[in-house]
């Protein structure tokens, strides 16, 4: 039996998805922010129990072929502004490069670095006085607040410069002395001619490594306890896995998001969508993406909270409202986000402590919800302490009553999704909106009707579809290194084979298990990029000559994916069974009973329309009046405005 574990670990909740041979199962745990390996093994232990009728982590961890890991934990990062204090060191001809850093986003840089910022001669780090002004840079720096220090220095000769400051670094001080400072250089990371791209990936590593270095050293030390037979892969941003020790940070920004990315690739292909925005909910934050012509968007130099970095990524949005946002009133309107609860307290309702009003409180108090059987039974919800919340954080201040309160909260939580998706994806006719993750499904249609999207789709997986996607992934690594002369593609090419057999065999592949591809990528401004992929005889093309530079890439990958994702279709047949019945307060109706569905007991072909709910043990979906729901012959959900 082929057995695989799938882990998207998010602020709120940890989703996990277990896939045993043709069979794909899943669960769910609260994320654990204060120690996130505990929730890791919540999750596996819970796993164990799907699996077995009984937990067993021992047996699971013998078992298990492949155990994959993404995260949402650096996209919440740098929403909420949360992680180290860095210094940074320039050179100082860079006086104004801190201006242009600050200009792609000058909150995050602020709250990353803010005035932490030292200025070196280029000139003194090659000097007699070298020692003594690193030192007193270092030291200004620290005693500012910094704990981590990033380097990054300009020019043609950025390495080399960096490469000197580095030996005296570690001369003064040694990695071993409780006194070492963490410091990243730039040219670490990547060698992009672009000062202010290679800059800010480093920031970002730097601000995300620490939390990501300290959950992925420990998880994998506990598995290794248990004698696990296959180490744990880390889901990258750009869609392949590999190692933690083979992982940095910034490859696991936004590596949940990715996932779910990946599942819609696969899931338009079912169904021959092609034109398709997704909403992957969560608690923290709305990832919003687009699916097109059988891809989905991502760039060479990608974006993170619309900083440009010097690796690829995705394409991805993350706007800070989800499940656990806290809403408030800021001069007599209703706001939500950026600010989160998290998973602790978490929303009101929880009864953990949470004071705070979120839409899960909201949507309780609706009526969307049971709170007998919210989260598959495991976690009652406290209708009292979610009307205390509502009422003191938004109906009192706006002189509403609840119900009028509750309707407000929803319509400012579904136009600021809606407002999000016209300013991030294009929205046409054709286009079908998948919603997944815990909150996705929620209220779809009314973020689909407030972006003019007629047609909304839910897969059957989506309370866990982010963990479900990444299990489409291979194991790879990739290098990019600036061409200073043509002369030496053959040897630069060399040296980055060698260097990528030495990673793949520390990835347990053997040689011949992998493939490796090479290109050439010219970077010509405004005039945009070609790409040349180089063969058996590698060689710049002349054309290439006026280029402002010229990368050599290289990827090795080990295939993972077995190619098979089927088609299904949405043909309605019958009409479908409710469950039960629920209170549920309607906008201009007031409250009024409407039939629950439950997902479990539908078949293929079975169809109803609105007003009700549909809902299974993770995910609960409204469905408005003048909208339809119809079960795929695959047991997904398409939701259609009516005529």
């Amino acid at each position: 039996m082929s057995l695989q574990i799938n882990i998207d670990n998010g602020g709120t909740l940890t989703d996990i998805c277990i896939l045993s041979d043709d069979q794909v199962r899943k669960t769910k745990v609260l994320t654990t922010p204060y120690d996130l390996s505990k929730c890791f093994f919540e999750g596996l232990t819970k796993a164990s129990g799907v699996l077995y009728g009984a937990p067993d982590v021992k047996r699971l961890l013998e078992e298990v072929d492949l155990i994959r890991y993404s995260t949402t934990q650096g996209t919440n990062a740098i929403c909420e502004r949360k992680g180290p204090r860095l210094g940074l060191i320039l050179a100082a001809d860079a006086h104004a490069l801190p201006s242009r850093l600050a200009a792609h986003d000058p909150d995050v840089f602020e709250a990353v670095v803010g005035d932490r910022i030292a200025f070196l001669d280029a000139a003194v780090i090659d000097g007699e006085e070298a020692d003594v002004e690193v030192v007193k840079a270092i030291n200004r720096l620290t005693a500012a607040g910094a704990n981590r220090l990033v380097v990054s220095f300009g020019g043609p000769d950025f390495q080399a410069l960096e490469n000197r400051f580095r030996l005296v670094a570690l001369r003064k001080y040694p990695r071993h002395l409780l006194g070492a400072v963490p410091i990243l250089y730039g040219s670490d990371l990547t060698t992009d001619t672009d000062d202010e791209r290679r800059t800010w990936t480093a920031l970002i590593n730097s601000f995300l490594h620490p939390s990501m270095e300290a959950f992925l050293y420990n998880a994998e030390n506990r598995l290794r306890a248990y004698r696990t037979k296959n180490p744990l892969l880390i889901f990258r941003n750009d869609g392949d896995a590999s190692r933690v020790a083979k992982t940095i940070a910034i490859k696991t920004y936004s590596s949940g998001p990715r996932g779910g990315m990946e599942g819609v690739k696969a899931f338009s292909r079912r169904y021959g969508f092609t034109d398709a925005v997704s909403i992957d909910v969560g608690g923290t934050t709305t990832d919003i993406g687009q699916y097109s012509d059988g891809t989905v968007a991502e760039v060479r130099r990608g974006h993170v909270e619309g900083i440009s970095v010097s690796f690829p990524l995705c394409e991805i949005l993350s706007a800070g409202a989800g499940g656990s946002s806290i809403f408030k009133v800021v001069d007599g309107r209703v706001v939500i986000g950026p600010e989160s609860v998290g998973a602790v307290p978490g929303p009101a309702s929880f009864g953990r402590g949470g004071r705070e009003a979120t839409i899960t409180d909201a949507s309780l108090l609706i009526g969307l919800f049971d709170p007998a059987s919210y989260f598959g039974g495991g976690m009652g919800l406290d209708m009292d302490r979610a009307a205390a919340a509502v009422t003191a954080n938004v109906a009192t201040p706006l002189g509403l009553d609840l119900d009028d309160a509750l309707l407000r909260m929803e319509f400012a939580y579904e136009e600021k999704i809606a407002a999000e998706l016209h300013h991030f994806t294009k929205i046409s006719d054709e286009t079908v909106m998948l919603a997944f993750g815990g909150a996705g499904p929620l209220n779809a249609c009314g973020v689909a009707e407030k972006a003019g999207i007629r047609r909304v789709a839910i897969p059957q997986m989506a309370a866990v579809f982010s963990a479900y996607g990444i299990g489409s992934c291979d194991i790879s690594q990739r290098y990019a290194v600036t061409l200073s002369d043509p002369a030496a593609l053959a040897a630069t090419l060399a040296d980055l084979k060698v260097k990528a057999a030495r990673d793949m065999f520390a990835e347990g592949c053997a040689e011949g298990t992998y493939t490796v591809e090479a290109r050439l990528v010219a970077d010509f401004g405004e005039a945009g990029t070609q790409v040349h992929v180089l063969g058996d005889q590698p060689q710049v093309p002349a054309a290439f000559s006026g280029a402002r530079a010229v990368e050599v890439e290289v990827k090795a990958v080990k295939s993972l994916r077995d190619g098979g994702e089927g088609t299904a279709s949405f043909a309605p047949r019958a009409s479908a069974a409710a469950h039960g019945k629920r209170h549920v307060l309607i906008r201009e109706r007031g409250r009024i009973d409407v039939p629950v569905y439950r997902l479990a007991e539908l078949s293929g072909g079975d169809f109803a329309s609105g007003p009700a709910i549909l809902e299974e043990d993770y995910f609960t979906c409204r469905v408005p009046q003048g909208w339809q729901f119809v079960i795929s012959d695959a047991g997904d959900v398409l939701l259609s405005r009516e005529d």
